[in-house]
């Protein structure tokens, strides 16, 4: 059996510890590759979940613009989207701020 010297074990020791950091630097910087791409992915599909639904309407009012007599009909096709729209951007920009309670304050 071969004999070590202290300063062997020590290169031996600094070695481990040295693999041991890089392995979790690199599940770290892993890590937070996938989380960026995670927040990437989720953006596009909103983009094309946002874009599709677009699509859709305007394709609906272009048919009953360019095919309807009833002008009922042409705003109500109008009109609902629209309806829809100003709610998601009037609920996206109010600030709603709650104050926390106290313990045993009432309710």
């Amino acid at each position: 059996m071969p004999q070590l010297t202290p300063v062997e074990i020590l290169i031996g020791v600094a070695v481990l510890v040295a693999l041991v950091a890089l392995r979790r630097a690199s599940a770290r910087a892993a890590r937070k590759a996938h989380d960026a791409a995670q927040v990437g992915t989720r953006l596009m599909s909103l983009a094309s979940r946002v874009l599709l639904g677009a699509a859709v309407i305007v394709g609906v009012q272009w048919i009953v613009i360019s095919h309807a007599e009833n002008r009922a009909l042409l705003w109500t096709v109008l009109a609902v989207p629209a309806l829809f729209a100003a709610y998601t951007v009037t609920k996206a920009l109010t600030v709603t701020v709650e104050t926390p309670r106290r313990k045993g304050g009432r309710r």
